[in-house]
């Protein structure tokens, strides 16, 4: 999972490409699915593109160029005002077959985060009073909502079923899932947890 939080999509495509890089794809990118902004596909081709080999002709290379396994297909959207007339699938990297049978064409999973964030976050409502203004307590009303989401909330697609008869099933918390944790927390139990500092020993 990866948030980019700034002022221009330039700069959270950017943020979400490094933190996708550093939180289990070094090598290459996962598949991806976007709207029709192209900063998505410039920062995935800048976070794991490779300059090609030098074959000896000509002027060396020098930009980096997607690679074989990339897959990222845009949903481009139709709008007017408010209603969206279409959405038309672009595949940009990838084979046509594979990636739209990878993603699906369709960018419902992550209205869903988005709706349930700004049911969380206040600061995340448009045309609103509580819409954020202030980009350092944009950044930490998010880290708070995260927070509340992975270790506090219930997810129903994450839950267990058990052979109980007067239980039938388990209910998990993303944390739990990620084995951050053995059960669900209060907000009690959030707000008052001492998270220990990462200390480097230097010697």
């Amino acid at each position: 999972m990866a948030r980019g939080v700034g002022k221009h999509e330039y700069d959270v495509a950017k943020q979400m490409m490094q933190q996708l890089k550093k939180r289990g794809h070094p090598e290459s990118p996962p598949a991806i699915a976007t709207d029709g902004e192209g900063a998505y596909r410039e920062w995935m081709v800048q976070t794991w593109g490779k300059v090609p080999t030098y074959n000896g002709f000509g002027r060396p290379p020098t930009w980096k160029q997607p690679q074989k396994d990339f897959k990222l297909l845009q949903l481009i959207k139709k709008r007017s005002g408010m209603r969206i007339l279409s959405a038309t699938p672009y595949v940009v990297y990838g084979e046509q077959e594979e990636v739209e049978k990878v993603l699906q064409p369709h960018t419902a999973y992550i209205e869903r985060t988005h709706l349930t964030s700004r049911h969380i976050n206040g600061k995340l409502v448009r045309r609103s009073l509580s819409f954020s203004k202030c980009l350092d307590q944009l950044k930490a009303s998010l880290a708070w909502t995260d927070a509340i989401y992975n270790f506090t909330r219930p997810v129903r697609t994450l839950r267990l079923e058990v052979k109980h008869k007067n239980k039938r099933w388990v209910q998990r918390s993303p944390a739990m899932v990620a084995g951050l944790t053995d059960h669900i927390w209060t907000i009690k139990e959030l707000v008052t947890a001492i998270v220990p500092p990462n200390i480097i020993n230097s010697k």
